[in-house]
């Protein structure tokens, strides 16, 4: 399968949408719910005051992850995806549209989420989400990352998206914790254990 060598752009994941809204069937693939279970059971802490999420798609961790939350923001580069989640009714959550490097919000969150977003990067870009999710982390913040681990054509695959990113953060974020790894890779990082 050949690779993509560039980030992939807004217009493949807008295409998608258009095409039909739940295009990773989040709202009803075993996996997904499975997945979801597992990445709030994974949180090092019982409550956030302030969290982002970055491809957060049509909002449905969006609303899991809401529930531990005080106030979640929620970035994608569809704006169909952002409408569709708007109708979530999540009332603690911003939706907004963005395409991160470029789009990254401003502001400090103690919870960073990055669900099946990492690999879609080439590495120059994700070294600079890496970076500025650093920036954008308070002190005792942590992140939580998942890839999925099958074959993609994206320019990583899940294990050199964790791996890459984990690099980049190390220095800062020194406590890695894989807490799943079959099918896909779920990893909290922050700086205690």
């Amino acid at each position: 399968m050949t690779r993509r060598v560039t980030t992939i752009p807004p217009d493949y994941f807008e295409d998608k949408y258009r095409g039909t809204i739940d295009p990773w069937d989040f709202r009803s693939s075993a996996y997904e719910q499975e997945k979801y279970a597992a990445t709030i059971a994974a949180l090092g802490q019982p409550r956030y005051r302030k969290a982002l999420e970055i491809g957060c798609s049509i909002g449905v961790l969006t609303g899991h992850l809401a529930k531990r939350c005080d106030e979640i923001l929620a970035i994608d580069a569809s704006a169909t995806a952002i409408a569709a989640a708007r109708h979530n009714g999540i009332a603690n959550a911003v939706f907004i549209t963005g395409c991160v490097p470029q789009d990254f919000p401003t502001g400090r969150f103690d919870l960073i989420v990055l669900s099946e977003i990492l690999y879609y990067f080439a590495v120059p870009d994700l070294a600079r989400v890496a970076a500025q999710c650093m920036d954008a982390l308070t002190r005792d913040g942590e992140i939580i990352s998942c890839h999925w681990l099958g074959e993609t054509d994206y320019p990583l695959t899940g294990v050199q998206a964790s791996e890459h990113f984990a690099q980049q953060i190390a220095g800062r974020l020194p406590v890695r914790v894989i807490v799943h790894d079959e099918t896909y890779r779920l990893e909290r990082f922050s700086s205690r254990p």
